[in-house]
């Protein structure tokens, strides 16, 4: 792994993280994303929420590279950031800020859409949908990620999270609260929401979910209703089903 991907922000709490088992389920996501793009090889490439560029890093220098791929994400600061650490070639890799996208070169101008870790935390979700599918061309392939917060991996997760708070490590400050009574619940949940979800405002006005109540399963009803579902896996071990996983995958197809 490269020194320019190690010295972004998240990369420094995820993948390089002090804790062995954060940084061992991060480096697996990231890897399972990369094989999975595989498929975008020559394309044209948005990866929406790109964070600190890690992902489109990796992708990069990869084998089956892009032909061209755009991080978009909504703090300027990351945007100036990672292109300045990470975009030499500007084209074949550049940042941009989210407000961009509803410039009229962006509708329908994408062979495929990446988008890992960010529609857990959308408050708006139909209308987040909606701007994927003005995204991509039509039969344009979408891959998205999202955290597992239900079932078993719930229980590991909420443990790890306090484990590396007291620690001091990682992105986790504490433990999401939850009842007990929501704890199981969330155990035991279906594909409708089964739990309120709060929502967090900043100073400045903007709404967004932390992980406490989402569902996986509640998003991949609703994706297939927008597009075509091809395959949902799981990382960090692929073979088993994202009810035993860290993080679910979805590869879909937007409907002609």
């Amino acid at each position: 792994m490269s020194g320019e991907i190690e010295q972004g922000h998240y990369a420094k709490k995820q993948i390089c993280c002090g804790c062995g088992l954060i940084a061992w389920s991060h480096q697996s996501r990231f890897k399972r994303g990369v094989k999975l793009a595989a498929r975008f090889a020559g394309k044209k490439l948005l990866d929406y929420g790109s964070g600190d560029g890690t992902f489109l890093a990796m992708l990069m220098q990869s084998p089956q590279a892009p032909a061209l791929a755009i991080g978009a994400e909504i703090d300027q600061r990351q945007v100036d950031e990672c292109n300045k650490r990470l975009a030499g070639d500007q084209k074949k890799l550049r940042f941009i800020h989210g407000s961009e996208l509803a410039k009229p070169e962006h509708q329908g101008a994408y062979d495929a859409l990446v988008c890992m870790e960010v529609l857990e935390h959308v408050v708006p979700l139909d209308a987040m949908l909606d701007d994927f599918a003005k995204w991509v061309k039509p039969g344009g392939e979408l891959l998205i990620s999202v955290p597992v917060e239900t079932g078993i991996p719930l229980l590991v997760k909420q443990s790890a999270r306090c484990v590396a708070g007291w620690r001091g490590l990682g992105d986790y400050p504490g433990m999401n609260p939850y009842t007990w009574g929501q704890l199981m619940t969330s155990v035991f949940a279906g594909a409708e929401q089964h739990i309120e979800r709060p929502i967090h405002r900043d100073p400045d006005g903007f709404s967004s979910h932390d992980h406490k109540g989402f569902n996986w399963m509640r998003l991949r009803k609703k994706l297939s209703e927008r597009f075509e579902l091809l395959e949902t896996t799981a990382s960090p071990i692929s073979w088993l089903s994202p009810h035993l996983g860290s993080q679910a995958w979805f590869v879909l197809r937007k409907k002609a």
